[in-house]
Order: structure tokens, then sequence, then C-alpha cells
């Protein structure tokens, strides 16, 4: 697999005006091909993981469809119980919910791009298609000065459509794909997170976040079960963030 380039994700330099445009779908789905390899592997093992539980492969295609949330999904098909209760679904419900807890703060931080690009009540339906990728996109494209909701919206449709449609080969191949770490390939979406997440913080201030999240993150995962270590850290980084930027 190629190298993916120091820089992915080029911004605009100047000022963009707020709209949407065709254009700027295109140039969303551009962005979003370095995030292929891993939408690939994550979605086929999500379809692998669902083929184990013993789901059809429509109901696995669906999972990904309506949930579209990674992370969530595989929990989900962790604790997929073998007999359903009202109490094993609120668990199961509870669970995932925590985990994508995170999309909130998310939606926040996108609220004034996604406004001021699209019809009232428009961002909304846009924001159907968050995840941790086009929330990158979106946010390093609009810090660069771009206004075009486009790029976010085709970015955000692109990976949906991408997601869906590796999850039947996952499903089809079983568990040769339940466990991505035998070929080293849970690495490929975290070290792309990585390339394009570090452009978003040029300043100390920034960068001063990072370790105050994981941080928290780690204390988190050390005293409370579960998974509201994810929470906490990204709480956590965004209030620092806020702070940092307010004594500025």
């Amino acid at each position: 697999m190629p190298t993916p380039s120091p820089d992915p994700l080029p911004v605009p330099i100047a000022q963009a005006p707020a709209g949407f445009s065709l254009a700027g779908m295109a140039e969303g789905v551009r962005l979003s091909m370095p995030m292929v390899p891993g939408l690939l592997m994550g979605a086929g093992a999500v379809g692998a993981a669902a083929a184990e539980k013993g789901l059809t492969l429509g109901e696995a295609a669906g999972l990904s469809a309506f949930v579209y949330a990674g992370a969530s999904q595989l929990l989900a098909l962790q604790l997929w119980p073998e007999a359903w209760t009202p109490s094993a679904l609120l668990a199961l419900a509870a669970v995932v919910f925590a985990v994508n807890l995170r999309l909130v703060l998310m939606g926040a931080a996108l609220q004034r791009y996604l406004s001021a690009g699209l019809p009232r009540g428009a961002p909304y339906l846009a924001l159907a298609s968050l995840t941790d990728a086009n929330f990158l996109i979106g946010s390093r494209y609009s810090a660069g000065g771009g206004g075009d909701t486009g790029v976010f919206v085709g970015a955000g449709l692109f990976m949906w459509s991408i997601w869906i449609a590796a999850t039947i080969p996952g499903h089809m191949l079983g568990y040769m794909m339940t466990d991505p770490k035998r070929f080293g390939l849970d690495l490929i979406t975290p070290l792309l997170f990585t390339v394009m997440a570090v452009g978003l913080f040029k300043a100390k201030r920034d960068r001063m976040v990072w370790p105050i999240a994981a941080g928290v993150a780690v204390a988190t995962a050390e005293l409370v079960s579960g998974y509201w270590f994810i929470i906490a850290g990204a709480l956590a980084g965004s209030i620092a963030a806020g702070l940092f930027r307010h004594h500025d």
C-alpha cells in the first residue's frame, strides 16, 4: 500500500464564500481517498463479526447503513446477546450511546461551518454522515478558510457508501477478517487519522490539548469500567482547548 503523504489534505489559502456546490462534493470525495484502505478494513471486520454472530448479509449491511459507526458497531456485536430481553437491549443501547457521545462535540465544532453554507435544517441531515474521518476533513477544510459545505457532505456520503459496500465482502469472508491485528491492518486507520489531525493543531496551546485528553482518558480507563474513557478524554480535551483559546 502506498505511504500517505505527510499532508494529504491541503487546505484553501484564501477565505472562500459559504455555500454548497457539486464541485465541493467532488473535492470532499478526493480528500476522502486516503481513508479508503482503513474504511475497507474496518467495514470488512464489522461484516465478518456480524457473520460470526449469525446476522444475515442483509442485516449486516443494514447495520452499517443505519448505525454507521465502526467502533460502536464492533462493540455491539461483541456484546450481542444470545437471547434478547428488554434489559439486554437497554444495556446494548446505553453502551453504544456512550461510545458515540463524542459525536455531540464534533457536531458542535462544525456548527458554524455547516450553518453558514446550508439552508436552515439541512445541517442536521448532513450530520447523519458524521464520523471521525469526515470530521477531520471538514475541520481542516474550514480551518483553512473553506466555506463550501459540499466538501463535508461529499466526503460523508462517499465514505458511507464505501462502508456499506465493504461490509458485504467482510460478511462473506467471515472469520478471516475478525482479527485485523493478525495482518497489522488495525494500524491503517489510526495512522491516517493521526496524519490528518496533526495539521489541525499548529499553535502550542493546541498541542497541549493532546496530553491532557490522553491523560484523562487513561486515568478514567483505570478507574471506571466500560468505555467512558472515550467520553472523558474528549470532554477534557475540548474544555482544555476552550480555556487555552480564551486566555490568548
